[in-house]
């Protein structure tokens, strides 16, 4: 298929200090380089760990263009792209965890810990050879958070990408990227959750939602959802939680281990990065058990661990960033693709692009009830 035409300039939501409000500026459109390509967004989801960044608890430079989870379509494959089976006119899902694809732990299969994604995307906000794709209209160069997907365009490294499976919503797919990708990497990476086990997991958000349905799929016996919001739990039960418990209202310890008859849970998931709730998912455990951290906390943040439990329990704690993305982005597609992950129904808010600043505030105040998604068709 021919390139699309592709305009000089677009729109996109700027975070230009710390604090600040985002600002849906023009700027210009990036176009890709050697194993990249450009998408034209249709939807980007709202994420809670861009609030990090948003309020300066997680070091990035400024101005940077936020939105790491996306769908939309290719329009122009840059050099050495040929062999990666995609072609312009795709519909495609991009991931938030952009492997270089070469480096040793790329080559062993770990692209959840390429180095050079660490150190020139979350830490300068650039690609892989040095530099970002934006910048203002000015020359001023805008970093990228990932792929910056809350503009109307974003480079993605081909790495990154993968075919939409037909028949599916392109805007609701926008959250595969992060929100289920995380949650296929927590159940299947980070646990290594086994047939008939039982899994608790800590705060239903758009994350947690996705991890309740990867472990019911896994065969979990109990998937016991965790969360002080009545309406998220409700949720939670529809995607297949067995229990569901409110520890504003209850002891949640007490009540899992009422639920597992005084065993405790073999899997605990804490999707929040608090360190009460990081504290808590230790004390849910099973002996043998295994602690799958997910939340990104605020800087540098710290929890307590009670030493001789975690040693003479044989318990473990096992961080998950993402999944490996080369290898499950399309697994994650193929279980949305045949109705296996509601992905849809995770997705309770579309918002126009000029909205994502206010439903950033809604998400910080706890307000977002599974995912809400930035759809590009949509005008004020």
């Amino acid at each position: 298929m021919d390139e699309m035409p592709i305009p000089e300039t677009m729109r996109a939501a700027v975070l230009l200090a710390a604090g600040e409000p985002l600002e849906v500026r023009e700027i210009r459109t990036p176009r890709p380089r050697a194993g990249e390509v450009l998408v034209k967004v249709i939807a980007c989801g709202l994420c809670h760990s861009d609030l990090h960044v948003m309020a300066g608890k997680i070091p990035f430079p400024l101005p940077a263009v936020l939105g790491h989870e996306v769908s939309g379509t290719i329009v122009e494959m840059g050099p050495n792209t040929r062999h990666s089976g995609l072609t312009v006119g795709d519909q495609v899902c991009g991931a938030f965890l952009m492997p270089c694809g070469q480096c040793p732990e790329c080559s062993r299969g770990r692209d959840d810990l390429c180095a050079p994604f660490f150190e020139f995307n979350r830490l300068k906000g650039q690609l892989f050879d040095g530099t970002s794709r934006l910048a203002d209209l000015d020359g001023t160069v805008i970093a990228q958070y990932s792929m910056g997907g809350l503009a109307e365009y974003c480079v993605i490294p081909v790495t990154a990408v993968a075919r939409m499976a037909e028949g599916m919503d392109p805007v609701a797919a926008s959250i595969i990227g992060c929100a289920a990708m995380t949650a296929y990497g927590a159940v299947r990476r980070g646990a290594d959750l086994q047939y008939g086990e039982t899994v608790a997991i800590i705060g239903i958000g758009g994350v947690g939602s996705n991890i309740v349905q990867v472990a019911k799929e896994m065969g979990a016996r109990h998937i016991i959802a965790i969360d002080v919001d009545d309406e998220k739990l409700a949720a939670a039960e529809r995607l297949g939680a067995t229990e569901t418990i409110n520890s504003r209202a209850v002891n949640a310890r007490d009540r899992v281990f009422e639920i597992t008859r005084g065993r405790g849970v073999d899997v605990a998931i804490e999707a929040l990065g608090i360190p009460a709730t990081f504290e808590q998912a230790l004390t849910l455990l099973a002996d043998g058990g295994r602690m799958v951290p997910i939340g990104l906390a605020a800087g540098t943040t710290t929890a307590a661990v009670e030493i001789n439990r975690l040693v003479r329990r044989g318990q473990q704690i096992s961080g998950s960033y993402g999944a490996r993305t080369r290898t499950d982005l399309p697994t994650v597609i193929d279980l949305a693709a045949r109705g296996l992950l509601d992905y849809r129904g995770v997705v309770s808010k579309r918002v126009p692009l000029t909205g994502a600043e206010d439903t950033y505030r809604m998400l910080h105040k706890g307000c977002v009830s599974g995912r809400a998604v930035v759809e590009m068709a949509l005008v004020d």
